[in-house]
């Protein structure tokens, strides 16, 4: 190699490789600090692609995890206030039965009628239980507001009859890929189940001849078919508990992978970065002092002339 005063070839190669080693080493301590493998889209363009449609569906996962939540509370509400209803149906059952006792008198009849017909001001407080706003129950009519959905159903009695009634549902989605995977929430229709003048508050009101007659007005099989209808919703009502709830556990497994697969892609291996920050930085180090002695390579050159 010739002794030249107006160029530097190992100087500028080893400037080359000592702004090669500056960029990796800024690289390695970009990805140290801030944790992540892929901090601008220049560092892997299909994997910041990828993982960006990985975390919108993370996301939406999380979403639908929550309202699953809610559902099961909605439910949760809607089964204790069931459970409250049977409650005072076994009461009622209970007192209609005492009042046909042939050694009850009038008065006797008629104590028994207040706390009945307190008992029905109660079922149609229940029938007005709501969450957050929406209800819990609902009556032969149109359908429930905030998305509510209203079809046939059907109910087969202790007898192996089966009749139909008006039911209604909201439809809750169950996949953050797809809004064709649904799960129907049944909004209890509590006129059917009650079956009888409980749940119109007019009829509710006492004659004018006070409450003497007004328990007497019932038969028992009314109380006994409401029960059996109970116990009904009541099931349906577990039934769509459970689904949801095996519904969430495979939402939480679901995204427990997504979380690993973005993990995979964004996430910075620190163990390897770690060792590829301390070679960058042996190799800047060395790309320095080796410009350095490059530098000097010219002075032999003026050594030669003098």
């Amino acid at each position: 190699m010739p002794i030249v005063l107006t160029s530097n070839a190992s100087a500028t190669t080893a400037s080359l490789n000592l702004s090669r080693a500056n960029d990796s080493l800024r690289t390695s301590l970009e990805r140290l600090s801030s944790g992540k493998r892929i901090n601008h889209s220049r560092d892997d363009a299909g994997g910041l692609a990828v993982a960006y449609k990985i975390k919108s569906e993370g996301s939406r996962t999380l979403a639908i995890m929550q309202n699953i939540r809610n559902a099961l509370s909605y439910l949760q509400l809607q089964d204790g206030s069931m459970e409250a209803v049977g409650k005072i149906f076994d009461r009622m059952s209970e007192l209609r039965t005492m009042a046909s006792d042939i050694t009850k008198n009038s008065g006797d009849i008629e104590n028994y009628s207040k706390e009945f017909v307190e008992l029905q001001l109660q079922l149609d407080q229940i029938k007005n239980d709501k969450y957050n706003g929406i209800s819990l129950f609902a009556g032969n009519g149109p359908p429930p507001g905030n998305g509510g959905l209203k079809g046939t159903g059907f109910y087969r009695k202790s007898d192996g009859s089966q009749v139909t009634y008006e039911k209604f549902g909201r439809t809750l989605q169950a996949s953050p890929a797809s809004a064709m995977t649904t799960v129907s929430i049944n909004v209890v229709n509590l006129e059917f189940v009650a079956s009888y003048d409980a749940l119109d508050p007019s009829k509710v009101q006492v004659n004018a001849i006070g409450y003497a007659d007004r328990i007497t007005d019932f038969a028992i099989s009314l109380f006994t078919d409401a029960m059996e209808k109970i116990a009904d919703v009541r099931a349906e009502n577990g039934a769509e508990q459970n689904r949801l709830r095996h519904t969430l556990l495979s939402m939480e497994s679901f995204y427990a992978n997504m979380e690993a697969a973005h993990g995979r892609i964004m996430d910075a291996d620190i163990a390897a970065e770690s060792t590829r920050f301390a070679r960058s930085n042996i190799l800047v180090q060395s790309s320095a002092s080796m410009t350095v002695q490059a530098k000097q390579l010219t002075s032999l050159a003026l050594t030669l002339i003098q």
